[in-house]
Parts: structure tokens; sequence; C-alpha cells
């Protein structure tokens, strides 16, 4: 199905905008992941943007996401509840200063929580802990229907705003091949 997709590129240049919200949850332990696996990149992009639309890599076989994970700029963090995966955020390096939150999210049992503010503040000052002068992430109309406006709520700005059309199934990919119907 064709759909008009508006994709929103966000910054935050300066740590003093960054509004803060604390944890709301109790047993979470955010973590860098010390050795990323394509595995456990890919399990991680599958469970939280099946409902999403994060299509961009799912062609990807095992040696492009070994690629990936094994660039030195790349950075994964989970959150955990209790031990489970709650959700993760990638951060990639960038020249200039900047660093990209190329995946953030919150796997589906954790939406709704509250947990997202906190994340995504874990994920902008852990982005600033790496000495970028900027972080910068971009998010599009088909993410979660708060995604935006936590990112807004965290004082990041949009700097650029694009609309067009793609073509789309007609249902998520889910989490794993079938998961939704197919």
């Amino acid at each position: 199905m064709l759909v008009d997709v508006t994709t929103y590129h966000l910054e935050i240049t300066d740590p003093a905008a960054l509004r803060p919200k604390p944890n709301p949850i109790e047993g979470l332990v955010i973590q860098q992941v010390g050795r990323p696996s394509p595995e456990f990149n890919r399990f991680l992009y599958t469970a939280v943007g099946g409902d999403w639309y994060w299509v961009d890599r799912l062609s990807w076989n095992h040696r492009r996401w070994q690629e990936w994970v094994d660039r030195l700029e790349l950075q994964t963090w989970v959150a955990y509840v209790y031990g489970s995966p709650a959700g993760y955020f990638e951060l990639d390096g960038q020249s200039g200063g900047s660093v990209e939150i190329t995946s953030f999210g919150l796997l589906p049992q954790y939406i709704g929580q509250g947990l997202g503010g906190h994340f995504l503040t874990v994920a902008l000052q852990t982005g600033w802990q790496t000495g970028a002068s900027r972080v910068w992430l971009h998010t599009c109309s088909l993410d979660h229907p708060t995604a935006l406006s936590n990112y807004r709520a965290r004082g990041m700005q949009v700097f650029r705003e694009v609309t067009g059309t793609e073509d789309l199934p007609d249902i998520t990919p889910g989490p794993w091949p079938g998961a939704r119907g197919g």
C-alpha cells in the first residue's frame, strides 16, 4: 500500500537543554552490550521495531549485521527489567562531534509504563558522555504515536522534516516472519 510518511530529524546541541525524566520502573537496569552480536542486535531491532515498519535492516544477511555491530563507532545499550530485555538504543559516533541514536525503542510489553522518557534521557546523556557536541535521531509518522512528543519533551528540536510516499506491506512485519498473520 502507498502511504505518505513524514520523517522528522531531531537534535539536541546543549546538555543543559535536556529535560530529564526520572525512572518510573522498579528493577530497571540499563547497560551497554560489551560484545554486540548480529543475532542479538537483530533480535532487538525486530522485537522493538516490528510493529512500526522498521524494515530497512530486515534484508541484511549475517555478514552485514556483523559489519554493523563490529564498528568501533557503534554502541548498543539495553534496558532490562528484572533481567528481561525491555528496550534498546544504538549510538553511532559520527565525524564532526555528532552522535546519532540509530535505533531507540521499547518492546511492546513495556510501552505505556512511563519508561520511554527515562530511557531516552539515558540515551541522550550517554550520547553526551562520548564527548559529542550534538546528539540526533530521526523518527517518522509510522513510529509509536508518542515517539515524537517524547523526543520533544526531552528537549530535542526538529531541524528537518521530509514527507514522501512509501510502498509498505498492508500490515507491519511484527517481531518475526509471519507474526502478523502472513
